[in-house]
């Protein structure tokens, strides 16, 4: 079993605990919207996918959010997931990002996505 994110007790009163794809799921969110240099001992853990948020939207942005996005995930969890597609849609105040993408040993593609209003 793994912790939950976040970090929570659970019903028994102990510490929170999820199976392999939701924590999956988890770790892919906090890749995502982590700031390099927000973690004192990883200062370069994260995507900088918040710092863009506020560019004018464009397809130049969108290219920059996906190659971004995939090459964090890549560099952060390239051992537990192999990423097949990634999509950005920005609108407005919202940031939505798809990704798809297959655990290390499993045959088949999860999809997830992942909003974050600003």
């Amino acid at each position: 079993m793994n912790i939950d994110f976040p970090y929570h007790v659970g019903m028994n009163g102990r510490t929170a605990t999820t199976d392999r794809s939701d924590h999956i799921r988890d770790l892919i969110r906090q890749v995502l919207f982590t700031s390099p240099g927000e973690r004192v001992n990883r200062p370069t853990f994260g995507s900088g996918l918040n710092q863009l948020v506020f560019e004018p939207n464009s397809l130049e942005l969108a290219a920059t959010l996906e190659f971004l996005v995939r090459g964090s995930l890549q560099e952060w969890l390239g051992d537990v997931i192999e990423v097949a597609d990634v999509k950005i849609e920005v609108s407005d105040a919202t940031l939505n990002v798809h990704i798809e993408y297959a655990e290390i040993g499993a045959s088949n593609n999860s999809i997830a996505t992942f909003t974050r209003s600003f």
